[in-house]
């Protein structure tokens, strides 16, 4: 019997992370995450045939999403009672987002946790995006290269003043520079990463391919 409650104890301290259906408010910050285009699209987009990867795109870091967060864990698919975004609304952020349906996918998953209208979301969400310089330098790739991903941070860092380390996190996949995450107040001023947000890349090695 201890064991059975030892074991209960132990689930019930390890609660999901993502609460889904939750209501649409109490959120702590969000995380506004940007996505390293080439490498989305060398995993998953070009198999796709996705506009995103077409050669004549351009798209380097694009806006992944922004993400309402607890200080440990995150709410998504939110019961809420805003209306769903217009498709004007969702093309209106694909300049920035590589696509409508990743802008729809967004609101369905995380927007409806911020607790505003679509059209507001998405404006804070283009707000996060254009506050952020994104660094030049991987602009200027012209062939893949490997590099820590303590670079990519560093360079964000550098590019950005107002952020400290503990602000910013860049993630892998497959061995692939993935996303740079930058957490932010509900007023969209830099904050401290939540300790579950705070899980940086390590590798020596991540693979950066260039914008086609």
């Amino acid at each position: 019997m201890r064991a059975v409650l030892a074991v209960l104890a132990v689930i019930a301290w390890m609660e999901p992370l993502s609460a889904r259906g939750d209501r649409a408010e109490g959120f702590d910050y969000f995380v506004l995450s940007l996505s390293w285009s080439p490498t989305w699209c060398a995993l998953e987009g070009a198999a796709r045939g996705a506009p995103q990867c077409d050669e004549t795109a351009d798209l380097g870091w694009i806006l992944h999403g922004l993400w309402p967060q607890f200080h440990r864990g995150w709410p998504s698919y939110c019961r809420t009672d805003a209306r769903a975004p217009s498709r004007a609304m969702t093309a209106g952020m694909a300049d920035i987002m590589g696509s409508p349906g990743l802008a729809w996918h967004q609101w369905k998953k995380h927007g409806v946790c911020a607790g505003v209208p679509a059209q507001t979301y998405f404006d804070l969400a283009r707000r996060a995006f254009e506050a952020v310089a994104r660094p030049e330098a991987f602009r200027r790739l012209d062939r893949a290269v490997t590099l820590p991903a303590a670079v990519v941070e560093e360079a964000f860092l550098n590019a950005n003043p107002q952020l400290d380390p503990d602000m910013i996190t860049v993630t892998c996949k497959n061995g692939r520079i993935e996303e740079a995450r930058i957490c932010l107040s509900k007023s969209l001023n830099p904050v401290r990463c939540g300790d579950d947000v705070i899980r940086d890349c390590r590798k020596n090695d991540a693979l950066m391919a260039p914008i086609p």
